[in-house]
C-alpha cells in the first residue's frame, strides 16, 4: 500500500521535473514551449499546494489536534512566501522574459529544494503515523484522483 510520503514525494519529482522544462524552454528562449511549460508547472504546484492545505494539513490537524504553532502552520507559511516568485514566473514567461524567469524559477527551486525536504522527512511520514493506514490509504487515493487530473 502506497503511503502518502510517497505518493507526494512522487508529485515534488513531478513538479520538479516540470520546473525544469520551463527552464530548459526558458534557455533555449522556446517561447511557445516556455508559456506552456511554465503553465503547466504553475498549476501542477497549485493543485499540490490545495490538496496539502485543502486536504492533508487538516487530516493532520483534526488526528492530532496540532494546528496553531504545529508544522502545518510553518508549510503554510512557506507556501505563502512561494506566492510572488509564481506571480513573476507567470508575468516573465508571459513577457518572454528568459532571464526574469530562470531567476525567479531559480529561486523557487532552491525554495523548493528545502520545503520538499521538511515535508518529505517530517510533515509526511507524521501525517502518513497519525491517520493510521486506512484513513492514509483513503487520502493517498483522494491525491492520485486529483493529480491524474491534471495529467
Amino acid at each position: 500500500m502506497e503511503s502518502i510520503n510517497d505518493c507526494m514525494t512522487r508529485d515534488h519529482a513531478a513538479c520538479d521535473a516540470s520546473l525544469e522544462r520551463a527552464a530548459d524552454a526558458a534557455h533555449s528562449a522556446d517561447w511557445p514551449a516556455l508559456q506552456r511549460e511554465a503553465g503547466a508547472f504553475l498549476a501542477h504546484i497549485a493543485r499540490h499546494i490545495e490538496l496539502e492545505e485543502d486536504l492533508l494539513f487538516p487530516a493532520f490537524e483534526q488526528s492530532t489536534g496540532m494546528s496553531s504553532g504545529g508544522p502545518t502552520e510553518t508549510m503554510r507559511s512557506e507556501h505563502v512566501q512561494m506566492q510572488p516568485l509564481f506571480a513573476q514566473m507567470r508575468d516573465a514567461a508571459t513577457a518572454k522574459d528568459a532571464a526574469g524567469y530562470l531567476g525567479a524559477a531559480q529561486a523557487m527551486q532552491e525554495i523548493l529544494q528545502l520545503h520538499n525536504m521538511k515535508e518529505e522527512q517530517m510533515m509526511y511520514p507524521m501525517l502518513d503515523q497519525s491517520l493510521g493506514a486506512q484513513a492514509a490509504a483513503a487520502m493517498v487515493d483522494e491525491c492520485r484522483r486529483a493529480l491524474d487530473a491534471l495529467a
